[in-house]
């Protein structure tokens, strides 16, 4: 299956670089799905409205943990709740700008999170990424 059949979503308050990933990914693959959302209660969201349309939910998330109205450790905490009723296998990785120990040992706290980046990403580690998915 092509990266461009795979559903990529992006969880940042960050306009910059909500502009920044649509870009690399629109030179990536033109074709590319790209779902956004400003905060993680938007995207917690947009998950459980979906959660019975597996074709519509992300194959793979990007996620920030500084947001407001909810960040990424409350998105976390909230789609481990419903993990059970989803019936597709959705890679998370934590995107962010802080280097905070404390932050990286707090993702390894959570199974469901494949790895921890610092922003921005280049178009080779976000390339990766999709040919991971």
């Amino acid at each position: 299956m092509s990266k461009e059949n795979h559903i990529l979503c992006l969880i940042d308050d960050d306009n910059i670089h909500q502009f920044i990933i649509k870009k690399i990914v629109h030179k990536l693959s033109p074709n590319q799905k790209l779902l956004v959302f400003s905060n993680g209660e938007e995207g917690i969201n947009f998950i459980r409205s979906t959660i019975g349309k597996i074709e519509k939910l992300p194959d793979l998330i990007l996620l920030d943990i500084n947001m407001p109205v909810m960040d990424g450790w409350g998105f976390l905490e909230e789609f481990v709740t419903i993990t059970p009723e989803i019936k597709k296998e959705i890679i998370i990785y934590i995107l962010s700008s802080s280097d905070n120990p404390t932050d990286t040992e707090k993702a390894k706290e959570f199974e469901l999170v494949s790895g921890y980046l610092i922003k921005p990403i280049n178009e080779e580690q976000l390339e990766s990424l999709l040919e991971s998915v």
